[in-house]
């Protein structure tokens, strides 16, 4: 038997030919609620496609095109205000501008 394999390398070179046709294949679309789109291959020849896929962020994936749209809220802009209320409530404020203005008041006289 060692005389048939030899001049050949076991396990590393295939002889098969890979210029053969891939089978049929379409691309599906998904994007999750933070906007990351994912495209995934199926077959053409598939029963059912997912309408959902899992994103690498977490969250759920819909699919588009399949009537579900995903809905992407807008995200809450925290303003200074927005801080300074976490930090501070408005009888707190009103104090705090009371007696900067009688800071102010005082230099200026």
């Amino acid at each position: 038997m060692g005389e048939s394999m030899r001049g050949s390398r076991l396990g590393t070179t295939s002889y098969e030919v890979d210029t053969g046709e891939y089978a049929p294949r379409e691309l599906t679309t998904y994007i999750c609620e933070n906007d990351h789109r994912l495209t995934m291959p199926f077959s053409v020849e598939a029963d059912e496609i997912p309408d959902s896929w899992p994103c690498a962020c977490g969250s759920k994936g819909l699919r588009l095109g399949a009537g579900i749209q995903p809905v992407v809220e807008p995200k809450h802009v925290r303003t200074h205000w927005d801080m300074l209320l976490e930090r501070r409530t408005i009888k707190d404020l009103e104090g705090i501008l009371k007696e900067r203005l009688e800071v102010v008041r005082a230099k200026a006289s």
